[in-house]
């Protein structure tokens, strides 16, 4: 696995244990309400092959409340 592939998986495995200990009963929200966006701003570019040519996450469907 290339060295950047590697950093992408485990920041979303991270992120995903993350989101795993916000809905337990006895978490930190503090922790989470810190750690989450630390986490995803060092989330590196998705590697190679991941999303399809062409592929642009700021197109698709108006969601409610956009567009205005």
């Amino acid at each position: 696995m290339c060295p950047h592939c590697e950093d992408f998986a485990r920041t979303v495995v991270l992120l995903g244990q993350l989101a795993l200990y916000a809905d337990q009963i006895d978490a930190d929200p503090a922790f989470v309400e810190s750690v989450g966006p630390s986490l995803a701003a060092s989330l590196p570019a998705p590697p190679p092959g991941l999303f399809p040519p062409g592929y642009d996450p700021n197109e698709g469907p108006e969601y409610p409340g956009e567009g205005w």
